[in-house]
């Protein structure tokens, strides 16, 4: 069995990457930064190859998809991808584009040509890696927030469709709260809360995955606030995600 990870140079793709391994996959590596791929591929030895790719191209996600013809994929894991805070008139048009890029353009991308390859064969996996935001409304983490629902909302739609047609492929999206990784240091914010360490989430997503769960949720508390958000209207869940978020920054 064989998995292509995005976002393998680091956090969560990571150590999923490592998970995988472990339970006997071999794994296509993929990020920007070669050096961190290279130094989990000595880690990781025969099992795993390495791949460069700027997934936040739309050109370079057609390519790596291109390539791959020749491996016969098994999973698809899109964990690519990065936060930024601040007011939403204040934080850079730019980083907040290329955050669209990576978060949903690339996911979007890839789900479809692999999903379309999976379909044919009646065989395969895809695990998108959202984030509990993806429930939500961000303020202070607006683009970020937004990003997530979309990851949440076409991994949902895939996921009815796939069933509808008794189809063998199987799609799932995890959703975890704070995890100890550099996302924090990217975003610029601190943990408001205690993280959950990230081999566990992969753990965890994985054992998700292989038992065909759409929502994979690591965390008690985490499940209780997607739960919580059927009780409360929005305007009064959005007023608590602000709260939360401002604590990230003071």
């Amino acid at each position: 069995m064989k998995a292509l990870v995005t976002g393998a140079s680091s956090g969560i793709g990571r150590d999923i990457a490592r998970e995988l391994v472990s339970r006997g996959w071999e794994v296509i590596l993929v990020a920007r930064r070669v050096d961190k791929l290279k130094e989990l591929k000595r880690e990781l030895g025969k099992k795993a190859m390495c791949v460069r790719c700027d997934v936040s191209h739309q050109r370079e996600c057609e390519k790596l998809h291109e390539v791959m013809q020749s491996q016969n994929i098994d999973l698809l894991v899109n964990c690519a991808g990065f936060g930024d805070c601040g007011r939403f008139t204040e934080t850079s048009l730019e980083t907040e584009l290329d955050m669209i890029n990576t978060n949903v353009t690339a996911v979007h991308i890839l789900t479809k040509l692999f999903l379309q390859d999976f379909t044919a064969r009646n065989k395969g996996y895809i695990l998108n890696v959202a984030s509990i935001a993806g429930f939500f409304s961000g303020p202070l983490m607006a683009t970020y927030y937004a990003t997530k629902n979309y990851v949440v909302s076409l991994s949902g739609a895939v996921y009815e469709e796939l069933r509808r047609e008794n189809s063998k492929v199987k799609i799932s999206v995890l959703c975890p709260g704070p995890v100890d990784t550099e996302f924090n240091r990217v975003a610029n914010v601190k943990f408001a809360s205690k993280p959950l360490d990230s081999r566990t989430v992969a753990s965890q997503a994985i054992d998700g995955l292989m038992a065909g769960k759409l929502y994979i949720i690591p965390s008690a508390k985490m499940k209780t606030l997607k739960f919580v958000k059927r009780l409360l209207p929005d305007k009064t869940i959005t007023h608590f995600c602000y709260t939360f978020q401002k604590k990230k920054k003071d």
